[in-house]
């Protein structure tokens, strides 16, 4: 399989990490990626221009981490990271959709921040904002279990891509339980490995 991808992609760590979680990395070549640049490549395989992009070993173009992140979880015959039993498994996804609504939030802010100063902007950074301090709001009451799988991998990418991209805004004081159980997450060797850069 080959992976289009961008070392500071929170998406694209997280479909690495769930690899990394199923210890199916080897089976993934690594192809350094700008999609900002549409490169003909990428765009064969993904018309959106995205990152990750996965295509299987048969050619089977696959984007968007969740689609990734499932089809990941059929590989060979690894623990799973989609729970199969309910309700475990609406609990994994639930975490998944809150994570990469932040992620989403993020980097939509992280995009605005490079464009001119301008009210419309504003208001649309502080809303994006705000809905990045709900979803830490509702991680604080009921953060996720310290079993690995789609959710807490999602969870704790977004995390990371915060610390990554807006040091300068520190999450932890306000949510010392989210943070607890972030510090006993990052150290998996799935997040080690694939910190951003």
């Amino acid at each position: 399989m080959k992976l289009y991808y961008s070392a500071a992609s929170p998406y694209v760590r997280k479909v690495m990490a769930c690899a990394i979680a199923r210890d199916i990395e080897g089976f993934i070549t690594k192809i350094p990626t700008n999609p900002h640049l549409s490169p003909a490549n990428l765009i064969n395989d993904n018309p959106l221009s995205k990152v990750p992009c996965l295509v299987t070993d048969d050619g089977f173009a696959l984007f968007d981490s969740p689609v990734i992140c499932e089809y990941l979880d059929c590989v060979d015959n690894a623990l799973p990271m989609f729970p199969a039993a309910l309700p475990a498994r609406w609990v994994a996804l639930k975490y998944q959709a809150i994570g990469d609504g932040i992620m989403d939030a993020a980097v939509g802010r992280r995009m605005e921040q490079a464009k001119p100063a301008e009210d419309a902007r504003t208001a649309g950074m502080e809303r994006l904002k705000a809905a990045i301090d709900r979803a830490l709001a509702s991680l604080e009451l009921d953060p996720p279990g310290r079993a690995l799988d789609i959710g807490s991998i999602t969870i704790g990418c977004a995390l990371g891509y915060l610390d990554f991209r807006f040091a300068h805004e520190p999450w932890r004081e306000a949510h010392p339980r989210l943070a607890a159980w972030f510090k006993t997450i990052e150290t998996e060797r799935a997040f080690a490995e694939t910190m951003p850069a």
